[in-house]
Order: structure tokens, then sequence, then C-alpha cells
């Protein structure tokens, strides 16, 4: 069995990591469905890994080195969250003004986060400073992918000198809230919205 290589991100991934983030956003699950604009979600949860945290973005990819699913990472979560207000958010605000109504309830959700970002919860970012996201196909599950993605980026912030990493999961994704225990991830705390899990760094 061929096991698929792991690289860092490229901005050549771009359209497909928008792809990949889209096919698995609902619990999961592919919410193509769910959207009338399928950029929206990537713009939230994939686009502002790959240029603002390069650093900290990988991707498996297929035989011909097409990604299949990535794992997105920041060192400092509130660093990030402050490039993002100033880099970012501003003309994706401009293109996807608030209140406008216009869209699936799902795109008027995800806009919304982008007037209103999730940002890193106080107690957890002072002990678990860095955050990530993973996303894999269909395909690329449920062979080690995701396990070997997750090492690759916690060896990639622990170099970095990152102590602690925390991430978020919806409370109807059971199939990954089992994977991140899996890997060694604590739970943190829940809401409303979901689970929080963490993993110290040596």
């Amino acid at each position: 069995m061929i096991v698929p290589p792991i690289r860092r991100a490229v901005a050549g991934d771009e359209d497909r990591l928008y792809e990949i983030c889209l096919r698995t956003a609902d619990a999961g699950g592919d919410a193509t469905a769910l959207h009338d604009d399928p950029l929206l979600v990537g713009h939230v949860w994939a686009a502002p890994y790959l240029h603002h945290a390069p650093e900290h973005a990988f991707v498996v990819v297929d035989a011909a080195d097409r990604a299949g699913g990535y794992v997105l990472g920041a060192l400092d979560s509130r660093a990030f969250e402050a490039t993002l207000e100033q880099a970012w958010w501003p003309p994706l605000r401009e293109r996807y003004p608030q209140d406008v109504g216009a869209g699936t309830p799902a795109d008027r959700l995800t806009a919304g986060l982008i007037h209103e970002p999730p940002t890193a919860v106080d107690e957890i970012v002072t002990r678990y400073p860095s955050h990530l996201h993973i996303d894999l196909l269909p395909e690329f599950q449920g062979s080690g992918n995701g396990r070997r993605l997750i090492e690759t980026l916690l060896g990639s912030l622990a170099g970095a000198g990152s102590p602690g990493v925390h991430l978020g999961v919806s409370a109807r994704n059971e199939r990954a809230i089992g994977f991140y225990r899996a890997v060694g991830f604590a739970e943190l705390g829940k809401s409303r919205h979901g689970i929080a899990f963490g993993r110290r760094l040596r």
C-alpha cells in the first residue's frame, strides 16, 4: 500500500483547500447543498491560514499531487486573530455586507462569522496558545492520514516553541470527537456550539 505523501501547503493548493473545507463543513459531511456561495466556509476556516500562517499549513496529496486533506495551524492564536482583523476580514466585510439577507441560512450564518469572527477563549489560550483545523475528504479518511497530519503539525508548532494547541469541534461530529481523543487531545470544555479540546506539547 502506497502511503500518500504529506507536504507543506502552497499557493497552488488554495482552490483545493476551499473545496475540501466545503465538502467537510457539515459536521464532517458535505455542505455543498447548504451553500449558494461555495467559497464562504473556506474564507473563514481555510484560506486565512494559507495566507497568514503558511509555515504551519500541510496537505496530504494523491499520486497527482492534489490535496485530499489538510491541517492548518496558527502558532499564536491572539496574534493570528489580530492579523486577520487587520488584513483578512476588511475586504471580505465589504464583499459580504452584514444583514443583507442574501443566500441560504448557512450562507448567512457563515457570513456573520466574517463580521464577528470566532476568537479563542482566554482560559484556554493561556495554556494552549496555538490552534488548528483539520479536514480530510472521505477517500483519505480511515487509513492513518489524519493522525499523520496531526503529528506533522504538532511537530511544527512544538519546534516553533508552542507549549500547547487547542481546537473546537461540533458536538454532532462524533467521528471527529473520537479521533481527537485517540490522538491524545483532552476535552477542555463544552458549549452549545461544540467541544474544545487541547493537547500539551513538549
